[in-house]
């Protein structure tokens, strides 16, 4: 039995926790900030780490210890496995996309400017690999359970779909303030797109595997053409 009697008593918890996360992380955890101190590689890892903390483990902490029914809560929230068959044929239809999404980002020279994140994580493929499963692990899967979780699932049956949809996409789109100006668009249409994959499926675990295959798939190929060692940048 959590401390708090209602699932919405947890949500203005973690909404107005959240609130405090969000201008954390957007000042003193910003990566700009461990980049005044460290080499890219350490700062990057700080920020995926800060941003795991932040955005997933604090937030699971408190619905553990407050909810009423904490599994419950969690799986209301996308962490299930949900329809499982629609999401596997999901996933399998994305792969083409995302990997031609990939594609197209790759061969943009403001992109190639801007990641890989860490250009020291390209030193060797062993840092690249330990760089690219911080990034998956702490970076993705809590950036999905954020925008795609508790910021939209509890909000549909409240508001709609459609205001949920956007509530979430406004909000993902936002954080990418200071990305190259494709990205940004790109962010509003996956907002969207991965809004309706989640609502289809009950979860936001497929949703995880679409966006890391964007993003890591874009840094793999960038490593390749331009950043492994031995090749100029």
């Amino acid at each position: 039995m959590g401390l708090l009697n209602s699932a919405a008593d947890v949500l203005a918890v973690l909404y107005v926790y959240l609130a405090a996360a969000f201008a954390l992380m957007i000042t003193v955890l910003n990566y700009r900030t461990f980049l005044k101190k460290h080499g890219d590689f350490r700062s990057f890892l700080l920020y995926f780490t800060a941003f795991f903390l932040a955005f997933m483990a604090v937030p699971v902490a408190i619905i553990v210890f407050l909810a009423p029914a904490p599994l419950d809560f969690l799986r209301s929230v996308g962490l299930t496995l949900g329809r499982s068959g629609t999401g596997l044929l999901i996933m399998a239809a994305s792969v083409p996309v995302a990997l031609l999404a990939a594609f197209i980002g790759s061969r943009d020279p403001v992109m190639k400017a801007q990641y890989p994140f860490s250009k020291e994580a390209c030193a060797s493929p062993k840092t690249f690999i330990l760089y690219e499963a911080c990034y998956l692990v702490f970076y993705y899967l809590p950036w999905e359970f954020l925008f795609r979780g508790i910021l939209f699932f509890p909000l549909v049956p409240a508001v709609g779909l459609v205001p949920a949809l956007g509530l979430q996409t406004i909000i993902s789109t936002l954080y990418h303030f200071g990305h190259p100006d494709s990205e940004v668009f790109a962010a509003l249409a996956a907002g969207l797109a991965f809004g309706l994959i989640a609502h289809a499926t009950g979860s936001f675990l497929y949703t995880v595997f679409i966006h890391a295959l964007v993003g890591i798939g874009n840094d793999v190929l960038l490593y390749v053409r331009f950043h492994r060692p031995g090749r100029g940048t």
